[in-house]
């Protein structure tokens, strides 16, 4: 059975999926820094594939494998200094 996205909705600091098989999934919106900086506008563009979760404006794609492992998109906002 493959699982994949039927909603996705925003809070403040959160990305809430909700998906096929009745889960939702809820993660921090800071694993994924073009969400966390666009504008609720912009975020309520997602289109929703059998994969996964696709904003065409932000170019930012998202599988629903990937948030089922925990992963966000490996970008940190931390800064390390040398």
């Amino acid at each position: 059975m493959t699982t994949s996205a039927k909603s996705v909705k925003f809070d403040d600091n959160s990305m809430w999926v909700m998906l096929s098989d009745g889960r939702t999934l809820g993660v921090p919106l800071a694993w994924f820094p073009r969400l966390l900086h666009a504008t609720p506008e912009q975020r309520e563009q997602c289109e929703l594939s059998a994969n996964g979760l696709h904003w065409d404006a932000l170019d930012e794609d998202i599988s629903i494998a990937g948030l089922l492992a925990g992963r966000g998109d490996g970008t940190s906002s931390t800064k390390i200094a040398a």
